[in-house]
């Protein structure tokens, strides 16, 4: 855990008891900082209060007394409606931080790679981190990876964090400086957080505002929102904007329009590298994500042939595209950090004979979208709350069962790829859906999924 000394004797209010409220309010209660910690739900209260975590109902402290809030990233500060903690504390000019803020300031000799987009950032910040190491430097992976950035461990000049910030983190940051910015793509989500697309490409692109002076922009242009921030980059900064793309080849910049990743900044002996033959970075989107990662560490001094050993190492990321098991020729693929179409069609893509699992609490723009890839899908299982809008979008297009929960959908699945001995068939999960309306998170629901499909594999196993 980074020491945070300089805030003894402080008062901090923490708002929100995740996994990164919580981890705050532990590492301001070490360094002897007077903590009012509160959370709405009742639930996550009593769970602080059993940890030990000093309780303050923030809607009626006195906030005059406290030096900052730690806002939990989940919860709305501005739209669609502003919570009235965060109305009272920017009335009384009180900063609403994430407690990446406060990494930074710990641990100051530190660099600082600083990974966002709508998809894809968690991989490219896993991967990041994998080639580091590989190399044998010093890294860790966290902030919304999963790891709160205050139980990292503390590193110093020769340590690299690799942080994974959603546009909620983003807009939680007053001071914190990165060595690098890499923005993956911009596409439609989160809208009503961030009061529509502007909001949303604003808080994305206020990334690049928090670059140190001599900061390096990794940006991918293949869409159009990314394009135009890297294009204002390239004029502002130059060569330190490095652009990648998986669609097209553009001179000074890493791509990898047919798998072949090439950097074309090397003119005497450019690198290549085929990330076809890399079986846990399947498909167009995963290309993307690598191309970006040995953009970031070559910046960082790593050589090309680290890279290429690194990338044939990386074990991939659990719930995305992640092969959970081949039982009776059919495998079985976790997609559940697939949380909205965008990201489903990544997955859709790279296989034929779907049998695919999908539903959940619905994002903006339902799956509409994924309509020229549901010829690949030979039978859609529906979950949750959005089950019958997703049947209404594949009716007399994808034969599909409303199935209610996962258990069912896995069975049903399993029986049918069975039943029509197609070659290679494939059960993905890829929800295009949030998790909330039947698990706590992504990861629980693809845990879940990972658990149903073990289970079938025991009396293969056993025969």
């Amino acid at each position: 855990m980074p020491p945070v000394p300089f805030l003894a004797g402080k008062t901090v209010a923490v708002m929100g008891l995740g996994r990164s409220g919580s981890s705050a309010a532990r590492a301001l209660l070490a360094a002897g900082a007077k903590v009012w910690a509160w959370d709405d739900d009742a639930g996550a209260r009593e769970t602080a209060r059993r940890a030990g975590l000093p309780l303050t109902d923030l809607a009626k402290a006195d906030l005059r007394y406290a030096q900052m809030v730690m806002w939990s990233p989940g919860i709305p500060h501005t739209f669609p409606k502003p919570h009235p903690v965060a109305e009272r504390a920017r009335a009384l000019r009180l900063p609403l931080l994430c407690d990446v803020e406060l990494l930074v300031i710990a641990c100051p000799r530190a660099r600082y790679v600083a990974v966002t987009g709508t998809n894809g950032k968690s991989t490219t910040t896993a991967l990041i981190a994998h080639l580091l190491a590989a190399a044998g430097r010093k890294a860790a992976a966290g902030g919304n990876i999963g790891t709160p950035a205050l139980d990292l461990p503390a590193l110093d000049r020769d340590g690299t964090y690799v942080l994974e910030l959603s546009s909620y983190q983003l807009e939680l940051l007053d001071k914190a400086k990165f060595d690098q910015g890499v923005l993956l793509n911009i596409t439609p989500d989160h809208l009503g957080r961030h009061g529509g697309m502007p909001g949303y490409i604003a808080a994305k692109a206020s990334l690049f505002a928090r670059l140190r002076e001599d900061g390096i922009a990794v940006v991918g242009v293949d869409d159009e929102p990314s394009k135009r921030i890297y294009d204002s980059l390239r004029r502002e900064m130059y060569a330190r904007a490095i652009a990648v793309s998986v669609v097209a080849m553009r001179s000074g910049g890493v791509c990898a329009p047919e798998g072949i990743l090439i950097d074309r900044r090397e003119l005497k002996s450019p690198v290549e590298i085929d990330l076809r033959a890399i079986p846990t970075l399947p498909g167009r989107h995963n290309w993307q994500n690598a191309c970006a990662a040995y953009a970031a560490v070559r910046a960082l001094g790593l050589s090309a042939e680290q890279i290429r050993a690194g990338l044939a190492s990386y074990p991939g990321l659990a719930h995305r595209q992640e092969l959970v098991a081949t039982i009776e020729g059919v495998r079985y693929v976790n997609d559940s950090k697939a949380t909205n179409a965008d990201a489903a069609a990544k997955a859709l893509v790279c296989y034929d004979d779907i049998y695919w699992i999908a539903g959940g609490q619905a994002k903006e723009g339902g799956i509409d979208s994924l309509a020229p890839l549901f010829p690949r899908i030979r039978r859609a299982f529906l979950i949750g709350d959005a089950a019958q809008a997703f049947g209404r979008t594949l009716a007399g297009k994808v034969a599909c069962e409303q199935c209610g929960t996962l258990g069912v959908a896995v069975e049903r699945a399993r029986a049918a790829a069975l039943a029509e001995s197609k070659p290679a068939p494939v059960v993905l999960l890829s929800p295009a859906c949030a998790s909330f309306d039947q698990f706590k998170s992504f990861e629980q629901r693809g845990d879940a999924f990972r658990d149903l499909v073990r289970a079938m594999a025991k009396p293969e196993a056993a025969r």
